[in-house]
């Protein structure tokens, strides 16, 4: 089989859009004959990042020996982080051709946690991925704001899929009515998702909180009605997206949203405001409606047709996410190192 290296700062048992993609696309890979191989902080010293513990802070010390040990036939770094970074360097310095993915709104990110001004770190941003052959980010608005801060045409979308033997609506989803809806929310509970809108929404019912972070004691002590229930997987996580009435995503600085489209697949409309994410996954008035007024998002959406909502998702697959990410790989010219 040919391998493909994935080097990535995230270890590869958490739970977030960037491991679950390439987790996913994994099986579809195999079934083509490649596997993937990793690289990433568990086979290092490591810190969680302060301020932001979902990246993990590495000094990958003998990284190209370990490059070498594999000798993989194609290259992808995942993330920005210190693996990816340090990496890059290598991979400049001996001629290894590779692959890069933006999933994150980095800048963003980095402005919200640190304070560092989104300038300077686009200048870092647009350095780290200079060398690569191909650098997939996750919708076409995404590729045109790359564009826009100074990415060449090498910039390509990258869609996400759903697993659909796992998320698909219940045969009758009247067994769970209440007089009043059931909304959830699943993700990282963190500052950057703009959790609080969810959480102050003045339209009686449940409010359901699923996933961890750090900022989920303090949340559950100053919102004691909502319903905070941890991180959850599986079969248990799909059933809260069935029995929901509506998913509310008050995120304004994801690139796309995977949860969504889990949602979806479940027939469970989306609730958002109309930011780069929803629009480019959202079918206004079908899948679910954005709105200014978070409120009257999820109002509207909770009128909407359940059955329709499943059918519009249909289109989200991993197999075309495979398709997509084996298309742009390049021959990694491993054989450089030895030179």
């Amino acid at each position: 089989m040919k391998t493909i290296l994935i080097l990535t700062d995230n270890l590869i048992d958490q739970i977030n859009g960037v491991v679950t993609t390439y987790k996913n696309i994994e099986a579809h890979a195999f079934h083509d004959g490649f596997k993937f191989i990793y690289i990433n902080p568990g086979q290092y010293k490591h810190i969680d990042c302060p301020k932001y513990n979902e990246l993990k802070l590495a000094f990958p010390r003998g990284l190209l020996r370990h490059v070498k040990e594999l000798s993989p036939d194609h290259i992808h770094i995942a993330t920005e982080g210190p693996i990816g970074i340090y990496a890059r360097i290598i991979f400049k310095k001996y001629g290894i051709r590779y692959n890069t993915a933006y999933h994150t709104k980095f800048p963003e990110a980095v402005k919200k946690f640190i304070g560092i001004p989104e300038s300077l770190t686009w200048s870092l941003i647009r350095w780290f991925h200079q060398n690569s052959f191909c650098v997939l980010t996750t919708t076409a608005s995404m590729v045109a704001e790359l564009k826009n801060h100074g990415f060449g045409s090498n910039v390509k979308s990258w869609t996400r899929g759903v697993n659909r033997d796992l998320f698909k609506p219940i045969i009758d989803k009247k067994k769970y009515h209440s007089d009043f809806p059931v909304m959830i929310n699943v993700g990282r509970i963190s500052k950057e998702k703009n959790l609080e809108k969810f959480y102050q929404l003045q339209i009686p019912g449940t409010k359901i909180q699923i996933g961890d972070g750090p900022l989920l004691q303090h949340y559950r002590e100053k919102y004691p009605n909502v319903l905070f229930v941890g991180a959850k997987t599986g079969s248990e996580l799909v059933e809260y997206y069935q029995k929901a009435d509506v998913f509310v995503f008050p995120s304004n600085w994801d690139t796309f949203g995977i949860v969504m489209i889990e949602a979806m697949a479940c027939g469970t409309p989306v609730a958002a405001y109309p930011v780069q994410g929803p629009l480019d996954v959202i079918e206004q008035k079908v899948t679910g409606y954005m709105h200014s007024d978070l409120d009257k998002a999820v109002q509207k959406a909770l009128t909407l047709d359940r059955d329709k909502v499943f059918k519009f998702s249909e289109k989200w697959s991993w197999e075309q996410a495979w398709k997509m990410f084996s298309d742009s790989l390049v021959d990694s010219n491993i054989s450089a190192i030895y030179k």
